[in-house]
């Protein structure tokens, strides 16, 4: 009953104008279908090849449920039979893993009456889960040794004993970025009944543990600190014994990413980036456990790599090029040359899994569907998993690749969805949605979310421009290093570039163009409603960044920020640092701008947000607006504050781009009014019950 009120109410609220039951009505994707949208975020194949265990998000209902992030649901699909559930509702599966045998299923979550999350098990054949071991502090990863003996976890030391009795008392300073503490590994016994984990002898912050499939060597990826910088950019990875005996230790410059070994345990495959200044661990490389030798196996010169695995001496792997991905299969020590499983334009992957029998099974999405599982087959991907069925009944805008050419001349791509009744010679509203990063890229697949509800907006009669500005991921190393030390221009004028051409082609209203954006984006967009302002008649900021002087002393990554982004210190390069913010062009300021952000973040300080605020408000110009969501960080991971964040996000949009404009909307979205309704609703049901 209370689902049916759910959708019933959502259907009634003002702030949108639209229904909820677009399916049966065939008018397109409204922001409520995108609250309920449920996607597989991972999937492990067992390694005899015989099931498939993936996990699946369980949206939470706004108005109906508390608010949290969404649900993680654990399924299990036997190879050519229905999937079975295992652990669903009100749960929170994570890190999902096979026995070597085939038989358990490993996972960590936080059950019964747990204070932190430990790791469980249960019998692929059925029974109930069973917790394996937990500690004072959450576990974050764990691995199995070959024989599935002994397991090693990464945790935190758990809180002094006297911790809770010092926070009453009002001891709680916390001395910044010294008062933290290491990430360890933890050896333990699974065939002890008696066993205590053992803190394994590491130097750093352990970020990532993995036996080997031969011995009790474990592959280690450790930084200095846990402080996020220092795992972005410092990052080590080595192989050592239970003793903490560094076994092999591997050269490696920049970021890096996952690192796999290999089915003989004799070398290890990692995506890395090509240098310190490399914004993105794109190319993949082999490391040899016994001579410690480090060697590029694929460069990144014109495409990233995603994802990789092994397969006996192959190595299977995602690459994306563009606007679109593939699935390679490359032999290691043969001389044969690497073929496609999956070419490009069949979807994009995003993450794979090998069984020891080769089956490789990918999750992917595309331009009608968010993530689901599906099998390589010969033939290309077989589709295995339908999380939406309501949603192959939505009438979905027209989405393809959008190629143009910037000013000086420099290629650029993008996604262009175009308004749901599109019609030929006339001219629409457009919202520009902007990726952050810069290093990362939107591909030609499933780009509707709560920050980017493009696919609603399209149903609205709006164009959707998604560009892949200079400094994006997808193009290779080259591409994606453009805009460093050049910050702003051209890489924003490359978003206005893509606004021009589609207003020359005539199907874009000049004069009812938006942008919005997060993080980089939100830069991106902060710049266009200040530097760039006479082009753009609305503009939706989130998590973004208005001051580049001021965000070096904020954020958690400065080191990255000058590896990968800036290239210079701001006490090296002040008024460089100081033209290429957006408050420095404030008296530009003419476009109406709605500013959004959690309260909590780190990453790009709140005070980015205010500051511009505070300027555009002062000056007087442009309406100006700022919201901010308690508890958030970068990004709202909460039902609500994703809910709240659209309808503002599109009522901003609709009353500048296609309303009146002037003043700013009522702020008040009466959400309190929603519920009462909700509650009126619900007590009337039980009474007719």
């Amino acid at each position: 009953m209370k689902n049916i009120l759910f959708f019933i109410g959502l259907a009634l609220f003002g702030a949108t104008g639209s229904m909820s039951s677009s399916a049966a009505e065939n008018k397109g994707l409204t922001l409520e279908d995108i609250s309920k949208i449920e996607s597989v975020r991972s999937a492990k194949v067992s390694p005899d090849g015989k099931w498939v265990a993936y996990t699946k998000s369980n949206k939470r209902k706004p108005y109906i449920d508390d608010d949290g992030p969404a649900w993680s649901e654990l399924y299990v699909k036997p190879i050519g039979s229905d999937a079975k559930p295992f652990i669903t509702g009100k749960v929170n599966i994570g890190s999902v893993s096979w026995s070597h045998d085939s038989k358990t299923l490993y996972y960590i979550a936080m059950r019964n009456d747990d204070t932190f999350a430990g790791v469980y098990s249960i019998p692929v054949d059925g029974g109930e889960s069973q917790k394996v071991v937990g500690v004072q502090n959450n576990i974050l990863s764990y691995t199995l040794n070959n024989d599935s003996s002994k397991m090693v976890f990464i945790a935190k030391e758990g809180a002094p004993n006297h911790k809770e009795q010092l926070v009453q008392k009002g001891f709680q300073a916390n001395v910044y970025e010294e008062d933290i503490k290491h990430v360890h590994a933890w050896e333990y016994a699974l065939n002890d009944e008696d066993a205590e984990p053992k803190k394994l002898d590491i130097d750093g912050s352990v970020i990532s543990a993995k036996f080997s499939p031969v011995s009790d060597q474990l592959m280690v990826q450790v930084s200095p600190t846990p402080l996020i910088d220092d795992i972005y950019m410092k990052k080590s990875l080595q192989v050592i014994d239970l003793d903490g005996d560094v076994v092999a230790s591997f050269k490696t410059k920049g970021k890096q990413g996952k690192a796999v070994w290999s089915t003989d345990g004799e070398n290890i495959a990692f995506l890395g980036a090509n240098d310190y200044n490399d914004p993105t661990a794109g190319a993949l490389y082999i490391a040899n456990v016994d001579d410690e030798t480090v060697s590029k196996r694929v460069t990144n010169d014109t495409s990233h790599v995603m994802d990789v695995a092994w397969h006996n001496d192959d190595l299977i792997y995602i690459e994306h090029q563009g606007l679109e991905s593939r699935v390679v299969k490359a032999a290691f020590k043969r001389r044969i040359a690497a073929m496609p499983l999956v070419d490009y334009g069949q979807g994009i992957q995003r993450s794979l899994s090998v069984a020891n029998n080769g089956a490789v099974y990918v999750l992917a999405d595309t331009a009608k569907h968010p993530s689901e599982l599906f099998a390589v087959t010969s033939s290309g991907m077989q589709r295995l998993t339908n999380s939406n069925t309501w949603l192959d009944d939505v009438e979905l805008a027209k989405q393809e690749g959008f190629e143009y050419e910037a000013r000086d001349g420099l290629k650029i791509q993008g996604v262009l969805v175009y308004p749901l009744n599109y019609k030929k010679g006339k001219r629409y509203p457009m919202i520009a949605f902007i990726h952050g990063g810069p290093e990362a890229h939107r591909s030609n697949g499933w780009n509707t979310r709560y920050a980017d509800p493009i696919q609603a907006v399209a149903a609205k009669g709006y164009f959707a421009f998604i560009p892949n500005y200079r400094g994006s991921t997808g193009r290779g190393d080259e591409f994606a290093r453009l805009d460093q030390h050049a910050y702003a221009d051209p890489e924003f004028t490359d978003i206005l570039d893509g606004k021009l051409a589609l207003v020359e082609k005539g199907m874009v209203d000049a004069d009812k163009v938006g942008i919005t954006g997060g993080s980089y984006g939100g830069y991106a967009t902060a710049w266009s409603a200040t530097k760039l302002s006479e082009h753009y008649a609305a503009a939706v900021m989130f998590v973004g960044i208005s001051n580049q002087l001021s965000k070096f002393g904020t954020t958690d990554i400065p080191n990255e920020m000058h590896a990968v982004h800036a290239r210079a210190w701001p006490w090296d390069d002040y008024q460089w640092m100081l033209e290429t913010s957006p408050i420095y062009h404030v008296k530009n300021a003419q476009t109406p701008l709605l500013i959004m952000h959690g309260d909590s973040d780190t990453r790009v300080h709140p005070s980015q947000s205010m500051e511009l605020y505070r300027y555009v408000k002062t000056l007087g110009q442009a309406p100006v607006r700022l919201v901010l969501y308690p508890g958030e960080g970068h990004g709202n991971r909460k039902a609500a504050g994703q809910y709240d964040y659209s309808l503002r996000l599109v009522r901003w949009m609709d009353h500048y781009l296609k309303g009146d404009g002037g003043e700013p909307p009522a702020y008040d979205l009466k959400h309190e009014k929603k519920l009462e309704e909700l509650n009126e609703k619900d007590k009337s049901d039980k009474k007719d019950d």
